[in-house]
């Protein structure tokens, strides 16, 4: 574990009747002084708080007496639920809950793969419901952002049987690179599409900073530079790492990513958030 703030649980319910209450675990160290920015953390698809570059930006936040939030998504790490119960919308209200309930001030929202996805959502997510709490989200770091990655990176890359096992029994097990096979839900599909980024203009307002690795088989940089080409405003810029692949955990990775992090918080500093 990261060894940055104890274990702390926070129960969420989605608006959804049928959806159970899951309690959320994270670890959340306030920054040294009021005011001071914070690092928000978003996981990957089954990954959890206790990985390398969520350990990584804890430890940066602390060295650098920035706050620090991380948690686990529902079927993760340790928080409860099954991972084969959770979805897309599950994952985004419960990163919603635990921005608004556990964070203050400036946030800088650290997003890796699945989680870039939902740094995108939440940010329109807050805009749109929460303008308050959108507010305080100054910054985007994003990493292989995975957007819209299970009806473009999963289910299109899916064979015709995987498919069919998904919408006649309600469940494929797809093969994993990092470990055992790992369920792909008819639900987590259907709700995906509930929360697919339009392939539109979109002005987030704030930077949007995001490294990726040329040599990613997961989520291409072909994928990433797509998003790029929607992102206006003149906010966003794209770092390509030529010999990095999809963790990008390496110690020159992280360097780099320090380095977006630094440049997102100095904007957090400025105070350069528009009005919602």
């Amino acid at each position: 574990m990261t060894g940055e703030g104890a274990v702390q649980f926070l129960e969420v319910r989605s608006a959804a009747a049928e959806a159970p209450v899951r309690r959320i675990a994270y670890r959340h160290v306030p920054a040294a002084h009021a005011g001071t920015p914070g690092l928000f953390w978003l996981s990957g698809f089954k990954s959890d708080m206790a990985s390398t570059k969520a350990t990584a930006v804890a430890g940066y936040a602390r060295m650098h007496g920035l706050g620090s939030t991380v948690f686990d998504y529902s079927g993760h790490g340790l928080s409860s639920g099954r991972f084969e119960d959770g979805t897309i919308g599950q994952w985004l209200d419960e990163a919603c809950s635990v921005f608004r309930k556990v964070t203050h001030g400036p946030q800088v929202v650290i997003g890796s793969s699945m989680g870039g996805h939902i740094a995108l959502l939440l940010l329109r997510k807050l805009l749109s419901e929460f303008p308050d709490d959108g507010r305080r989200l100054a910054a985007l770091v994003l990493i292989a952002p995975a957007w819209n990655m299970t009806e473009d990176l999963i289910w299109k890359g899916m064979g015709d049987d995987a498919r069919r096992d998904v919408v006649e029994k309600g469940v494929a097990m797809r093969p994993s690179d990092y470990g055992e096979p790992y369920a792909i839900t008819r639900s987590l599909i259907e709700d995906g599409r509930r929360h697919l980024l339009a392939r539109r203009p979109f002005d987030a307002g704030r930077p949007v900073l995001i490294l990726q690795g040329a040599q990613d088989p997961d989520v291409p940089l072909r994928h990433t530079e797509e998003l790029m080409g929607y992102l206006t405003g003149g906010h966003a810029e794209l770092v390509v790492v030529p010999d990095g692949e999809h963790r990008l955990s390496r110690p020159e990775d992280l360097a780099r990513l320090y380095e977006l992090i630094d440049r997102a918080v100095a904007a957090a500093w400025r105070g350069q958030v528009p009005p919602v």
